[in-house]
């Protein structure tokens, strides 16, 4: 198995994504294994729609073209289940009629069989999370910071080849922020997991480090 400074990381090349024949993405990157992208720009400038044509599901009004690999494999060949992307939205999403243990399951991989296996590891997550003997909590019990923090765990439980944060601070207050903005970007650099983090705040592209792309109206990217 490669270590993650092995491994050549995320490669974005020619990306180039329109709406209506108007340009909104023109970028190309390459995010090393534990380094995070920061894209910037205007409210519609197309930042979440680079997101979601990296995931695999673009909108077909969406025309794009380019190349994008991850440690070597061309994901555009892939359907979205098999990319392994990991994806944290402004919103955690977490499944309101499941406890918090039955949320971060759900992530379980397939091949991990047994319920006394997968309920070992689902508690384990959570315990590195700081939510131990959370399993039997309603989501709708827990203040904003903890749904983050099973959010998080719910995605890297998955086994993510790669993170996707699509402003995934934005409704925290700032105390909050910065906790929540550490806690995801150290457990991305330790498991070596690239990152593109969509934002318009500038205090988390500098937390982020790394590069940062700032689109412009034309759709061009600054970096």
């Amino acid at each position: 198995m490669m270590k993650a400074n092995d491994r050549p990381g995320l490669s974005l090349s020619g990306i180039v994504i329109r709406l209506d024949g108007k340009r909104l993405i023109d970028l190309s990157a390459t995010v090393l294994p534990g380094e995070v992208l920061t894209v910037m720009g205007p409210s519609g400038s197309g930042k979440s729609t680079l997101l979601s044509f990296i995931g695999g599901f673009l909108d077909p009004a969406f025309q794009a073209e380019g190349e994008v690999s991850i440690d070597g494999t061309n994901l555009l060949n892939l359907p979205p289940e098999a990319r392994r992307a990991g994806i944290l939205f402004q919103d955690p999403l977490l499944f309101p009629h499941m406890s918090v243990g039955a949320n971060v399951a759900f992530a379980i991989p397939p091949d991990v069989s047994g319920r006394k296996q997968r309920r070992r590891i689902g508690s384990a997550i959570l315990a590195e999370m700081d939510l131990q003997g959370f399993e039997a909590r309603d989501p709708a019990t827990l203040s904003g910071g903890q749904k983050v923090r099973v959010a998080l765990a719910r995605v890297l439980i998955s086994r993510p080849r790669l993170l996707l944060l699509d402003e995934p601070f934005s409704k925290l207050d700032t105390d909050l922020r910065v906790q929540m903005r550490d806690l995801v970007f150290v457990r991305a650099r330790d498991a070596g997991l690239p990152v593109i983090l969509v934002t318009h705040d500038e205090a988390d592209a500098e937390a982020a480090g790394g590069l940062v792309y700032r689109i412009d109206a034309e759709g061009k990217s600054h970096g």
